[in-house]
C-alpha cells in the first residue's frame, strides 16, 4: 500500500495528516529560506512527535531549506550548506523521519559541472548519515546538477564512491520534471535505470509549459502536466507520495482521493 500525503506546517503534522486522510506528511524544520538551525515546534517536542507519528502510522519526511546548494563552487555557500544539511539530517533522525529531501543544486554558468558533482561526493562523504537523504530533481537552471537525466546520471555515478552512498535516495518531483523538459510517460523506468531507486514522489501539477524551467506548482488537474503521465509516475514509482500543491487540508483531501481512485 502506497503512503499518500502532503506538505504541511510542522506545528501539528499528525493532526494535519488526520484531517486529510493521509499516511505521510512532509514539513520544514524551520525557515526554508534561511540558514538558522532546525527546530521542532510540535507540542511535547522531538520524542513526542516521533512517538505520536509511530502510534498513528504516519510517515514523516523533512524537506531541507532551499538555500542549501552542496554543488556550489562558492565556499560561502557550499560550507554552510554542508553544515545545514548535517543539522537537518540529525534533527530528522531524532523525530524518526524517513528521509531528508534536498535539491540537487547548481554551479555557476561558467563553472565546470564536474566540480559540482564532485562537491556533492565530498558532501556525502562527510555526512553522518543518521537519516537518509533524498536528492530531488529540479525544474530550472542551465547548470543544474539534477534537472536533466544525463546530469542525474553524472551525479549518481560520481557520488557512488562516497561512503554511505547507499543511503542517498531519489525524490522525483513531477512538476520539476515537466518544467525541466522530461516527459513523465516512461520517466520512472528511465530514472530507475540511472539511480536504481525512487524513494519519494512529489506529486505536483505545473502552472507552466513543458520545458519552461519554471518551478510553480498547481493543483492536480489544474495545470499543464500530462495527467496520464502523472498517474503513471505515482503508480510505477513504488514509493510514498507527497503533494506540494496549493490549498488546505480539504483541498489536499480531494487530491488524495483522486490519486486513490487512480491507483485502485
Amino acid at each position: 500500500m502506497i503512503c499518500l500525503g502532503a506538505h504541511v506546517d510542522q506545528t501539528d503534522p499528525i493532526a494535519e495528516a488526520s484531517a486529510m486522510g493521509a499516511t505521510a506528511v512532509q514539513f520544514f524544520l524551520g525557515d526554508p529560506q534561511g540558514w538558522k538551525g532546525p527546530r521542532v515546534d510540535y507540542a511535547g517536542g522531538t520524542e513526542k512527535l516521533k512517538a505520536d507519528a509511530e502510534a498513528a502510522g504516519i510517515e514523516l519526511w523533512v524537506h531541507a531549506p532551499y538555500v542549501i546548494n552542496l554543488a556550489s563552487t562558492n565556499n560561502r555557500i557550499r560550507i554552510p550548506s554542508r553544515k545545514s544539511l548535517q543539522q537537518q539530517v540529525t534533527a530528522a533522525a531524532e523525530i524518526g523521519a524517513k528521509g531528508v529531501i534536498v535539491h540537487g543544486g547548481h554551479v555557476g554558468k561558467d563553472d565546470d559541472a564536474a566540480v559540482g558533482f564532485d562537491n556533492w561526493r565530498k558532501a556525502v562523504d562527510g555526512l553522518d548519515m543518521a537519516c537518509p537523504i533524498l536528492i530531488e530533481n529540479t525544474a530550472g537552471g542551465a547548470n543544474a546538477m539534477a534537472r536533466h537525466l544525463e546530469r542525474i546520471d553524472q551525479l549518481w555515478s560520481t557520488i557512488a564512491s562516497a561512503s554511505d552512498a547507499d543511503k542517498v535516495g531519489f525524490c522525483l518531483d513531477t512538476c520539476h520534471a515537466h518544467a525541466g523538459g522530461e516527459e513523465l510517460v516512461g520517466l520512472v523506468e528511465r530514472i530507475k535505470g540511472i539511480t536504481g531507486r525512487i524513494d519519494l514522489v512529489h506529486c505536483n501539477d505545473s502552472r507552466d509549459a513543458f520545458d519552461s524551467g519554471a518551478d510553480r506548482h498547481a493543483n492536480l488537474g489544474q495545470g499543464q502536466v500530462d495527467p496520464e503521465g502523472l498517474v503513471e509516475v505515482v503508480r510505477l514509482a513504488g514509493a510514498s507520495v507527497v503533494l506540494e500543491t496549493p490549498g488546505d487540508a480539504q483541498v489536499h483531501s480531494l487530491e488524495l482521493d483522486y490519486l486513490k481512485e487512480q491507483l485502485a
